[in-house]
């Protein structure tokens, strides 16, 4: 089979060992710079078994531009784009266009960790094991959708092209084209319209996910995709969602924190005996409906609050929390978050982490506000930055001396005029077809899971597309796919979304 490169300097023939992976690349020519092309492509076969069935897939390892207004290429996008082979029928074949967020961050974590053809090799809660790697990742949903994981400008491979001078634009020029909310959503949106044009795709089905940051950006998309490109889509996914644009702070921003330190209090065995007996799942509606009855309007009474309700607030926050009443009190019933990562393992000598807090981090000095480390993401580094690096170059082909930038030079980042989650609304009333789900982990302390909530309720607060808005909660964190069981349970609830988004054969877009 043969492998190509357009307009780059690599051409190989690649041999493959019983049409699953390439086993030998054979060069004719080899440049290894820390330069990128506007346009190129690797093109490798592959085969899988997911849920018990075998998949055969194309992996499509390369880059395609972004133009400016006069259709000069001004940055190369890398993508990977995985495609189903023997599908008959390609335009009833969804496709789903995948983001991870920072702003800054490749798409290696929902890549080789959720939903893609291969998993990161870690334990079943995710720690890191040796030898670095991946593996076959069974409950992809590779086998009901295409994926293409994409990395924005100077994430991953992705970088600014020079000038037609032949100089590198300056940087307040990069920041105005790549690096703001709206600049992001603009042209990418544009590159979507390319991508989708090239793989001839305009009628297949199409999702967005986004993760973290990302669910800025996919809710932005949705909007700009259906009103600057034309182009509707079916279902929107948003893991570990941002605030996109939608007001959560003041006392809704204090109290939305509780019922994570409660599940976070809950997994360090940190509760009293009678709330640690029970099971995480029933804990959280109790301490939800006291965080939006009681918790919630005793932030808004601020100083006017009766010393008696006072003290029996900060009872129960103690309660939920696995912290004192003394601290509750000291902090005005407002528990900072970073003082929670490092308060509540105060004793024992241990931190807990930022995006996950089931790792726990160890720090120079016990006293202190915050700790000196987010020891989730150390751990996740150790694990996901050998893997993809290996992967895009010997697994999937691609020959670059680039460095693969898992946290890219993006900031400052423009976060002004952010009505990403307004425009999402906006989209959905657009289009009766399009449907959103959202997935959280309930230990994650960066984007809470009731944060989540609480956007999703505000996300159309006439309740009129209510039956069309999902949530879904895991045992785990930010990345709730790296835990095992949460691999598998939510790879089943992102198939499940994108079988019910399918309109039935001939039903109309209409109210």
């Amino acid at each position: 089979m043969k492998t190509w490169l357009y307009g780059a300097a690599l051409v190989c023939t690649v041999a493959f060992s019983a049409g699953i992976a390439p086993a030998v690349a054979q060069e004719a020519t080899t440049d290894f710079r820390r330069t990128v092309e506007a346009e190129s492509v690797v093109v490798t076969s592959h085969r899988t078994t997911i849920n018990g069935k075998r998949v055969d897939y194309k992996a499509y390892n390369g880059f395609l531009p972004v133009w400016d207004d006069e259709g000069y290429p001004i940055a190369a996008v890398h993508y990977v784009y995985y495609e189903r082979q023997g599908v008959r029928e390609q335009e009833k074949r969804p496709i789903m266009y995948s983001f991870n967020g920072g702003p800054g961050s490749a798409s290696v974590w929902m890549q080789i960790a959720y939903s893609g053809p291969k998993a990161l090799r870690v334990d079943d809660e995710g720690f890191p094991i040796q030898p670095y790697g991946v593996k076959d990742n069974p409950y992809s949903v590779l086998d009901t959708t295409d994926i293409v994981f994409i990395n924005p400008v100077n994430t991953g491979y992705s970088r600014v092209l020079p000038g037609r001078d032949g100089k590198m634009p300056s940087r307040e020029w990069q920041r105005e084209q790549f690096f703001g909310v709206n600049a992001d959503v603009k042209y990418l949106a544009e590159w979507l319209n390319t991508f989708t044009t090239r793989y001839n795709r305009w009628r297949s089905p199409k999702f967005l996910i986004g993760e973290s940051y990302g669910t800025t950006r996919v809710a932005g998309l949705a909007h700009a995709l259906q009103n600057s490109q034309w182009m509707y889509i079916n279902g929107v996914v948003l893991v570990s969602p941002t605030e996109m644009g939608i007001d959560r702070s003041g006392p809704v921003k204090a109290a939305n924190r509780l019922p994570y330190f409660a599940a976070t209090a809950w997994f360090h065995e940190k509760l009293a005996a009678d709330l640690q007996e029970k099971d995480l799942y029933d804990i959280l509606p109790e301490v939800e409906e006291f965080t939006i009855n009681t918790y919630l309007p005793a932030l808004a009474m601020g100083a006017w609050l009766a010393e008696d309700q006072r003290n029996e607030v900060a009872r129960q926050v103690a309660r939920y929390s696995g912290l004192s009443e003394e601290v509750v009190l000291q902090s005005n019933l407002d528990i900072d978050t970073a003082f929670f990562w490092k308060e509540l393992m105060r004793e024992e000598g241990f931190t807990v982490g930022r995006l996950d807090s089931r790792y726990m981090g160890i720090d120079r000095k016990d006293v202190g506000v915050r700790p000196d480390f987010n020891s989730e993401l150390t751990s996740w580094l150790h694990s996901f930055t050998p893997a993809i690096n290996h992967y895009l170059r010997e697994e999937l082909g691609l020959k670059t001396d680039l460095k693969y930038n898992m946290f890219g030079p993006v900031h400052p980042w423009d976060r002004s005029n952010d009505s990403t989650g307004p425009n999402l609304r906006h989209a959905m009333a657009q289009n009766p077809y399009m449907n959103v789900m959202i997935q959280s982990g309930y230990y994650d302390g960066a984007t809470n899971y009731f944060d989540a909530k609480y956007s999703m309720w505000q996300l159309d607060p006439s309740g009129k597309m209510r039956d069309r808005l999902s949530f879904k909660g895991y045992r785990s964190g930010h990345m709730m796919y790296l835990r095992h069981d949460d691999l598998r349970l939510s790879n089943e609830h992102l198939r499940e979304f994108i079988l019910n988004s399918l309109p039935a054969e001939g039903e109309a877009a209409k109210y």
